[in-house]
């Protein structure tokens, strides 16, 4: 999930696994001072991620085409350069941290570039945590679990999952599960403009729940599963249904639940508040996404609307010479 925690704005917020552009280069010492001489250098792209997915929360998630990049260089200082407003310059800084949990941060620069919107409920965080562990495990060949220390990080499995691996998760145990987005399946953010907290949201929600609830979430979350495996859209619009959190948590996004509720009218085949919100995930099949976006800039002008598509990968590494 996401809130004002992202990349850093506060650190309480918001294994192993195979990345591409693998290079084996070995430094003695495993955590000691960088070597000079060797002038790492390496980019980290990481996608952003929706939660929850209507019925499945915090097992489900989805990584979609917005992406953090992260580059990371040996240098003789350390910096911090961001061209999101807001986010600490300093080791606070959330992809520093990170990588700071597996190796020191003394002698190397970071560079961030984010498309992913902060406090929206897109992963920005989880995208900045696996960002930055992924760096640091690339780097120096640590072969770190980078999973099990990023849900650690997070707090949560489910976007740390997403933005690691990609395509849709499910949580559930120590390794989450992967699936392919279907090929014909595409989406809409849509963001009203006030943020939601996500310490506030996960209060909104009580200790227990009806039993009925929690088996409509059960059933439902099972459907979406099953659409999306069959890349049947219709499927995936009835497992969208959600009967936990979304409803329980109305007052903190009213106009997000009003965008929901307008889902079919304009052309999705669903909608779900993405992860802790305000942000809301709009599902439809390619050849509706224009007509979605169209009336979707008409009824909501108050928002800040984008066209996604559901990303089958996950963080990339590269090295850059």
């Amino acid at each position: 999930m996401d809130g004002p925690g992202a990349l850093g704005l506060d650190p309480r917020r918001e294994g192993g696994r195979t990345l591409r552009g693998l290079s084996p280069r070995t430094l003695a010492g495993g955590r000691g001072p960088p070597d000079p001489r060797m002038n790492r250098r390496r980019l980290v792209r990481v996608p952003a991620s929706s939660a929850n997915l209507g019925p499945g929360y915090d097992a489900l998630a989805a990584a979609l085409s917005l992406r953090l990049e992260l580059e990371v260089e040996e240098a003789g200082g350390f910096g911090v350069e961001c061209n999101v407003r807001g986010v600490p310059l300093d080791r606070s800084n959330l992809c520093v941290r990170a990588f700071e949990a597996l190796q020191p941060i003394e002698g190397h620069v970071f560079r961030i570039r984010s498309e992913i919107p902060v406090s929206a409920g897109l992963g920005s965080s989880a995208a900045a945590i696996v960002a930055g562990l992924s760096a640091a495990d690339h780097m120096y060949e640590l072969d770190a679990p980078i999973f099990e220390m990023a849900r650690k990080l997070e707090g949560h499995p489910d976007n740390v999952a997403a933005a690691l691996y990609g395509g849709f998760v499910v949580c559930a145990g120590d390794e989450p599960e992967r699936l392919d987005p279907p090929a014909a399946l595409e989406g809409v953010i849509a963001i009203p403009p006030d943020p939601v907290a996500t310490a506030d949201a996960r209060a909104a929600l009580p200790a227990q729940i009806p039993i009925t609830d929690a088996v409509h979430n059960v059933a439902h979350a099972s459907l979406l599963v099953l659409g999306l495996v069959r890349e049947d859209l219709s499927l995936i619009g009835r497992g969208l249904s959600d009967r936990v959190h979304q409803e329980r948590r109305a007052q903190l996004y009213p106009r997000s639940m009003e965008l929901v509720g307008l889902a079919r009218e304009l052309g999705a085949v669903g909608a779900t508040i993405s992860g802790a919100g305000p942000g809301v995930l709009f599902w439809c099949h390619w050849e509706q996404t224009g007509t979605l976006l169209a009336a979707l800039f008409e009824r909501a002008a108050d928002c800040d609307v984008r066209r996604v598509t559901f990303a089958p990968g996950g963080a990339d590494v590269s090295e850059i010479g």
